[in-house]
């Protein structure tokens, strides 16, 4: 491949902890103005308790959100919960620039999730149709594979969800990203169906059994996203 051609390095943005709304009008805003020319980045941020609401989400998945706010979003996917101890990645790229399309990224940002766990010798799981990052409950350090078909009725049986995905694409270029709980309080994601799924549970690292501090683990993510985001 020409040099000429070939994207830059994805430059790291750590913010630390900002307001949500503030970051996904900046993002939108970065987004809109963006030219070929733009750098891609990747700002890698906690946020206070909030709600947030993809595109197509529905109301009835929000249970009882009391003094939480609610915060109405354009990615996909359903409701979710940010919160302090949660790293949130916002890969800030350009996909034709880049490269490959949608799906691709999205498993991009799954593997970069996959590893980071495994850096902590936690084995990570997809499941189909249901983007985010999944551990074993029983066992969430074992590295046997999911096996068989999961119960139509229960696809999340043994599971609890580690990492959330919600992303949205405009020109060819993303915003939004990927949230992985490392020691939070997880009471809130009981007020509501975690990315639509009722009954889902919800893990973070310290649960499981694993303890890192916010920076360990966002230093981590930062860098696995940097590799499998390049072109």
């Amino acid at each position: 491949m020409s040099t000429d051609t070939a994207a830059p390095p994805i430059a790291l943005d750590r913010q630390g902890r900002v307001d949500y709304a503030a970051t996904f009008a900046a993002m939108k805003q970065f987004t809109l103005e963006r030219t070929p020319d733009t750098p891609d980045v990747l700002w890698i941020c906690e946020h206070a308790p909030v709600f947030t609401q993809g595109i197509a989400g529905r109301q009835d998945h929000i249970l009882n959100p009391g003094e939480i706010p609610v915060v109405q979003t354009d990615r996909g996917g359903q409701v979710t919960f940010h919160g302090p101890g949660q790293v949130v990645a916002y890969p800030l790229i350009d996909l034709r620039r880049a490269g490959y399309f949608v799906k691709e990224y999205v498993y991009r940002l799954e593997e970069a999730v996959l590893r980071t766990l495994s850096h902590f010798g936690v084995t990570g799981h997809r499941v189909a149709g249901a983007p985010g990052i999944y551990v074993r409950l029983d066992d969430p350090f074992s590295h046997a594979a999911l096996t068989g078909p999961r119960p139509e009725h229960d696809p999340f049986r043994g599971l609890g969800k580690i990492a959330a995905l919600g992303i949205k694409v405009s020109r060819h270029a993303t915003y939004h990203g990927v949230a992985l709980n490392v020691d939070m309080d997880l009471e809130p994601f009981s007020r509501i169906n975690p990315c639509g799924y009722a009954g889902l549970q919800t893990v973070d690292l310290s649960t499981i059994g694993v303890q890192s501090t916010w920076e360990e683990a966002a230093a981590v993510l930062g860098r696995k996203l940097g590799t499998f985001l390049a072109p």
